[in-house]
């Protein structure tokens, strides 16, 4: 019983090593500066979270399905734009503009999955090559900034239930939708089988084309609607400026999360952690006087530790498996 348990102790502590981190982290900069944790400042920084996490749970389903969508700033800037050319000058419809900035992100979203699903294309370099097309047309769309939005339109970005802002309730929300969906649903397995051998999946009967079609149009669904919260937030549509590096955000917290950029593991509550570690992290920065520059370093640096960490946790993984493997095997030869 105790091995039993230190093994499942030492098997949570390989899933999430971040979690680890993260409270020490917390437990330090709490200590140094006194306001890590006070109210107005954590709201700021699960208002910030929220915006990432709303992109970044479809696109950790397609990194564990073993694609990726790197064109999810440049969608977010288009959803923010369209949003805003709806309510300039606050004379559009609140829902309106949240349903035709999800529709734009969408159709982005369908451009990538027709590519990559039915064409066949590498989804790195198509996401990449959308990446830069989208956001040209956010810029054609919308030259100059809209702004003005209304009261109403602004509770999107700012507004709060029952103490928290809505736009956390919204990530809270889809997080648990999601974990379910992979974890107590046949095509959520299916997100998983595909990332691990998508030919051994295709061969079993899964739909290994259609489930990464419609991962690409949540994607970027969730980044249009992510831009109505961008812009709704900043009460202005700068389509020059709006989701610039969101993509690097999105993908540092995915990995730092546990998923696995080779496809195939990984859960939803470690993309949360992931989520909550980079705006604790860059947070914290801020709180130690420490320069936006160096804030950059760290947030690079955090990318690459986070691939390196992914990819060590998992060779410790496989290492265990196979000790344990041989245990048993080496159990039933003496039975």
């Amino acid at each position: 019983m105790p091995s039993h348990l230190s093994r499942r102790i030492v098997d949570f502590l390989l899933k999430n090593p971040l979690l680890v981190l993260l409270l020490v982290i917390v437990v330090a900069v709490q200590l140094g500066t006194g306001s890590l944790l006070s109210w107005q400042n954590m709201r700021g920084i699960l208002i910030d979270g929220a915006i990432i996490a709303i992109v970044a749970i479809p696109c950790a389903m397609l990194v564990i399905a073993g694609y990726i969508d790197l064109s999810v700033g440049s969608t977010l800037a288009l959803g923010g734009v369209v949003a805003g050319m709806v309510m300039n000058g606050a004379q559009g419809s609140p829902p309106v503009a949240v349903l035709l900035a999800v529709l734009a992100g969408t159709c982005v979203g369908l451009f990538n999955a027709v590519l990559v699903c039915v064409c066949g294309f590498s989804s790195f370099i198509t996401t990449l090559g959308t990446l830069t097309a989208v956001r040209g047309v956010a810029q054609l769309l919308s030259p100059l900034p809209k702004n003005s939005f209304g009261p109403d339109f602004g509770l999107l970005g700012v507004g709060t239930l029952a103490g928290v802002p809505i736009s956390v309730w919204i990530a809270a929300v889809l997080f648990i939708v999601a974990a379910l969906f992979l974890v107590r649903t046949p095509a959520g397995r299916h997100v998983y089988a595909i990332g691990v051998n998508r030919e051994a999946a295709y061969l079993s009967g899964v739909k290994v084309r259609r489930i990464p079609f419609v991962l690409f149009m949540l994607s970027g669904a969730a980044a249009g609607l992510a831009g109505t919260v961008v812009v709704a937030r900043l009460n202005s549509a700068p389509s020059g400026q709006l989701g610039i590096g969101f993509e690097l955000a999105v993908l540092t917290a995915i990995l730092l999360g546990g998923i696995a950029l080779t496809g195939g593991e990984g859960t939803m509550f470690g993309v949360a952690v992931g989520v909550l570690f980079l705006g604790i992290l860059n947070n914290s920065l801020v709180l130690l006087g420490v320069s936006s520059f160096w804030q950059s370093v760290a947030s690079g640096l955090a990318l690459i530790a986070a691939i390196a960490l992914s990819a060590v946790v998992h060779r410790v993984r496989l290492a265990l498996d196979a000790r344990a493997s041989r245990s048993v095997a080496a159990g039933a030869q003496v039975t």
